[in-house]
């Protein structure tokens, strides 16, 4: 069966993913774009059209931060990583943060308490607007994924609610250090849960620590 998989998730050292206030023109809320400073400086995410101001690296951030789209054959995200907009649909003409040939190239389910019609974009992104719990939205990824692996996009609240019903196979967490203090907590209501994972820790130049979590499997 294929994996499910989260990568290039950023947190703070006091666990949050993302900071207070989240709003159109502050997507991370107060955090600002700290949490992804690490990342803004790879090749992968300049390729992505997603990058800082320096020539680009390719050391330790790099060789995480490129495993992103790697046998993913659909992506699930929540409704806030999607955009700003809360509740009914006020403006059906937001098509996401990524203008109009998103960086997924696959189909994307969105979780959300209100469907809208199927959204295609260019490049083979196809957005899907479901009300759905984990395990069904997750039935739904893998049929449109077909062979391949199935990326928990985010945001904070859609990789927790994974985690909680015990869906996530490979996690690629990255904590960066900086002290937010306030805004959503990735680990809330998660206790124990490193006695599933098999976890690794790379320290990063950047300051950054990679963790990859790896599920146990039964011997």
């Amino acid at each position: 069966m294929s994996l499910v998989r989260v990568h290039n998730f950023s947190i703070s050292l006091d666990g949050f993913g993302t900071g207070e206030g989240q709003q159109l023109d502050a997507p991370f809320g107060h955090a600002g774009m700290r949490l992804m400073e690490w990342a803004f400086e790879t090749r992968t995410f300049r390729e992505m059209g997603i990058h800082g101001e320096s020539a680009g690296s390719l050391g330790v951030d790099e060789a995480f931060a490129s495993g992103w789209g790697h046998r993913i054959g659909a992506e699930v995200m929540g409704r806030n990583k999607f955009g700003p907009q809360r509740g009914p649909w006020e403006d059906e003409e937001w098509k996401g943060w990524w203008g109009d040939d998103p960086v997924f190239h696959t189909p994307v389910v969105v979780l959300t308490h209100h469907p809208r019609p199927v959204l295609e974009m260019e490049g083979g992104t196809t957005f899907h607007f479901v009300d759905a719990d984990p395990a069904s939205a997750l039935e739904q990824a893998r049929a449109l994924a077909g062979d391949l692996d199935v990326r928990i996009g985010g945001g904070v609240s859609t990789v927790r609610q994974f985690l909680a019903a015990d869906l996530v196979d490979h996690m690629h967490l990255v904590v960066v250090p900086i002290v937010l203090g306030r805004g959503e907590r990735l680990w809330d209501g998660l206790e124990g849960l490193e006695t599933r994972f098999d976890i690794e820790a790379t320290p990063s130049p950047s300051g950054a620590v990679h963790l990859i979590f790896t599920r146990r499997r039964e011997r």
